[in-house]
């Protein structure tokens, strides 16, 4: 289960983006109707112009706190499904493990994506005038989604990794997004001999490229990864374009007429053009091949640091 977290301004944006039925382009794709369904309220009732009303007078008893409004995301993954008790429960709990259950919220389930989802949108100020703290608010999230992974045998997942424990930090993890992302890049380096050819075809598989002292990926979901995460950084793109371009310059002179007429004296073994291909595609893989982040040097040739010496003191 996936958690997220999001403190802001106006009950009224909030409320009416969870309620109303998504707007979409009708020519692209259908708007979705009936897509939300409130399945609890806490401290509230009534529709979308009530809940507002509600919220907003109970705001105002902390006039000075510009971001009442914390709207929680909780998402199951594609095929897992729960009943509406066991929502309930869940918001339950989400509110104990935040601070605001005495506090007003409404929770509501929405139908829109291939995966279920709950929004819990909740006044941080109670009728108590006091206000809950919105710090650590991913680590709580976090740590909430691994109660409920457990509590309900839902698929789990792994929380970030500032937030483990020390020892788990050491743990190799595989990120499928960053793998598949990482093959991509691998896929548009051998199709691409210039960076703006590299550019197209990574637009082709969905990402959108910024260039500027480094490079970064960001895919249709907003989600954006650097590419030194991936060993591909912008030195090294270019580099590795660079490399490709000589490398075919050079084969492209050693199979010019004039060239191949200096071995038309030697016989030469004809392979096979499955074997010639093979080979091909491993000197592109190895020339595409990422590079760490260290490059390993002789250590002979490593200048040694020169030692001070000290000087004798004369009494």
């Amino acid at each position: 289960m996936i958690g997220k977290v999001t403190i802001g301004k106006s009950f009224a944006g909030c409320i009416k983006y969870c309620l109303n039925d998504k707007i979409q382009e009708p020519d692209i794709e259908p708007v979705m109707k009936n897509r939300a369904e409130i399945i609890m309220f806490n401290q509230c009732y009534g529709n979308e112009k009530e809940l507002v009303q509600q919220f907003n007078d109970v705001r105002r008893l902390n006039a000075k706190l510009s971001k009442p409004v914390l709207h929680i995301t909780l998402s199951l993954a594609p095929g897992e499904q729960l009943s509406k008790d066991k929502l309930m429960e869940m918001s339950q709990a989400c509110a104990k493990e935040f601070g605001f259950e005495n506090n007003q919220y409404v929770a509501i389930e929405h139908r829109d994506t291939l995966h279920r989802h709950i929004h819990i949108v909740a006044n941080r100020v109670g009728y108590d005038k006091r206000t809950v703290s919105d710090s650590n608010s991913y680590k709580k999230v976090g740590d909430y989604c691994r109660k409920m992974e457990q509590r309900y045998n839902l698929q789990r997942v792994q929380s970030p990794r500032r937030f483990l424990a020390k020892e788990q930090r050491s743990t190799p993890r595989l990120d499928q997004r960053k793998e598949r992302l990482k093959e991509e890049i691998r896929q548009a380096l051998c199709k691409s001999n210039t960076f703006e050819q590299f550019e197209r075809q990574m637009k082709t598989y969905g990402y959108t490229i910024k260039k500027g002292r480094g490079i970064s990926f960001t895919d249709e979901k907003k989600v954006k990864v650097k590419g030194s995460e991936l060993n591909y950084s912008l030195q090294t793109i270019e580099r590795l374009l660079d490399r490709k371009q000589l490398h075919q310059s050079e084969q492209s002179r050693i199979n010019s007429p004039v060239n191949s007429n200096l071995f038309q004296m030697q016989p030469i073994r004809q392979e096979p053009a499955t074997a010639g291909r093979n080979n091909a595609s491993k000197m592109l893989n190895q020339l595409l091949k990422p590079e760490g982040n260290q490059e390993q040097l002789d250590p002979h040739l490593v200048k040694k640091p020169r030692q001070k010496r000290r000087r004798s003191q004369h009494l």
